[in-house]
């Protein structure tokens, strides 16, 4: 098939190079422009534009679709087809209606639950015990389209980097599995049971609630590992918490229970294993508490 990919982040990548090396003729890769990255504010390249400009495919980086020369130039491509995976802007019904099969896009969870932005970190949040990826065709509706197939998986101890890796994988591969025959996965409407919305992440978020009780405490932790990074401040400084483990301990939410960096929640405790100071890297409390002393009975905010 001749293909336009659209696509931005790191969780499309896999579908890109999945649909070369099943060859598919990539006419063109689409991707959000270059963003301000970095202490230096430089401009850098999308995951999706640095892998497609290593490929030798052709990276086309508007900030809109809207104009009319942009809609012209998508459909001078005679595309049969488009796949979008986390492209990150909005498609005019001209561009849903250029290509010959329309526009498939992976979406990184079972639809109806989790239409929107952020479904990994929200499904995680939620406390969910499966998610999956869901191959639909576009439409104007924000993840509203019938679906060709969908793929599980358990969420477990999963951080949203992992689960992110593993369903980037796995919707690559159902992609092309689709693609492979389009007439023997006929599109079935979504569900009208069982809608939610994945808002996207909003950084104040990432600050731990101790008042919750610790298991969900705790999959915040996973939600937001490793972006933006779930944290407590002490004193000026903010300490990031990557990883963490559920504990009966109880205690004033808030509140260092011991020397190891155990945390009373609003229901039992979590005991952080990963920490992270500003501008340093990942380490174990032990570390973190040699140089930075944090005692029991300090409250943490």
């Amino acid at each position: 098939m001749r293909i336009a990919f659209m696509g931005t982040p790191e969780f499309a990548v896999p579908t890109l190079e999945a649909l070369v090396e099943a060859g598919h003729d990539v006419a063109a890769v689409y991707s959000q422009p270059p963003r301000p990255a970095g202490r230096g504010k430089g401009l850098k390249a999308s995951p999706v534009q640095e892998r497609a400009q290593s490929m030798g495919i052709e990276v086309r980086t508007p900030l809109s679709l809207k104009a009319e020369d942009e809609q012209r130039a998508f459909a001078d491509l005679g595309l049969d087809a488009a796949v979008v995976a986390a492209y990150g802007l909005i498609l005019p019904e001209p561009i849903l209606q250029a290509p010959r099969h329309g526009c498939l896009n992976v979406h990184g969870s079972v639809l109806p639950r989790w239409r929107g932005a952020a479904p990994i970190q929200r499904a995680i949040l939620a406390g969910d015990e499966r998610t999956g990826v869901t191959i639909m065709a576009m439409e104007r509706g924000l993840d509203t389209g019938p679906m060709y197939a969908v793929r599980e998986t358990e969420i477990g101890g999963k951080t949203a980097g992992e689960l992110t890796q593993e369903l980037a994988a796995m919707g690559a591969a159902l992609m092309v599995e689709v693609l492979k025959d389009l007439g023997a996965y006929p599109p079935v409407p979504q569900p009208e049971d069982g809608v939610t919305y994945a808002g996207k992440v909003e950084k104040r978020e990432a600050r731990l609630d101790f008042s919750k009780p610790a298991e969900a405490v705790e999959r915040q932790i996973r939600a937001f590992n490793p972006s933006p990074g779930a944290f407590f401040q002490y004193g000026r400084e903010r300490i990031k918490v990557l990883a963490a483990q559920v504990r009966k301990a109880r205690g004033e939410p808030g509140t260092v229970l011991d020397e190891g960096l155990t945390v009373a929640c609003g229901s039992g405790s979590i005991l952080a294993t990963i920490v992270q100071r500003a501008g340093r890297g990942a380490m174990a409390p032990a570390e973190l508490l040699r140089g930075f002393p944090i005692l029991p009975g300090a409250r943490l905010e």
